[in-house]
């Protein structure tokens, strides 16, 4: 089997119709879904199948399996999927914003060993092996990422051509000027908005993990 995953098509789709291609006591499988399941640190997504609401996501090779308590569906019916778009958006949000933070702190503070992230619905991290504070360095940072929001940049995604299932994201920085340096690709396989603009400001808050290591914490401020 192979879920059909609709969010890379159109991270926008908030309605689709699936069929069923197995049940398994908990566990549905679809030919298509729109809902995303917790991979490279993005949180899942949630929503319903038939009104039944989804307990949990998870891939398993490529397929995408959904958890439901007690199913009112079987094998070969026609299922309406809704899904939960204010939650999804704030993570499309996040996510570009958190790669946008580490072009920009990259920037400043040259290469440093990222040893961790995470997007979720109230905020992303990036963490860091950095023996010295970040913390000096993000009012500059959160400024400047800023301007790159405010730039209305276009955001691009897409699957790699001669490799299947990789994905990729960008700034179009050809749009504007003075941007150029921020507009390396990054390996990226979640959901993102279609421009920067739509993110919105964000804010930025050091935590101090300790042992060498520093967490930069990034939150939606509209």
């Amino acid at each position: 089997m192979s879920t059909a995953k609709l969010f890379y098509e159109d991270s926008y789709l908030k309605e689709a119709e699936a069929i069923v291609v197995k049940v398994d006591g908990e566990k549905v499988w679809l030919d298509k879904t729109i809902f995303f399941a917790f991979s490279g640190g993005q949180a899942s997504d949630n929503g319903t199948i038939n009104a039944q609401f989804i307990k949990d996501l998870q891939k398993e090779g490529n397929d995408i399996i959904h958890f439901i308590e007690k199913p009112e569906f079987k094998k070969g019916d026609k299922v309406l999927l809704v899904l939960d778009w204010g939650r999804r958006y704030n993570l499309m949000r996040l996510h570009s914003a958190a790669h946008i933070v580490y072009l920009v702190l990259r920037k400043i503070i040259g290469e440093k060993k990222l040893i961790g992230s995470n997007i979720h619905t109230d905020k992303a991290r990036i963490d860091y092996n950095l023996e010295d504070s970040i913390g000096e360095h993000l009012p500059e940072a959160e400024r400047k990422t800023n301007e790159l929001i405010d730039a209305g940049l276009a955001i691009k995604t897409w699957e790699d051509q001669e490799k299947k299932g990789k994905f990729w994201w960008q700034l179009d920085i050809d749009e504007k000027e003075g941007s150029q340096e921020f507009g390396e690709k990054l390996p990226c396989g979640g959901t993102h908005p279609k421009n920067t603009k739509e993110i919105g400001h964000i804010r930025l808050k050091r935590k101090n993990l300790g042992a060498g290591k520093e967490r930069v914490e990034i939150t939606l401020s509209l």
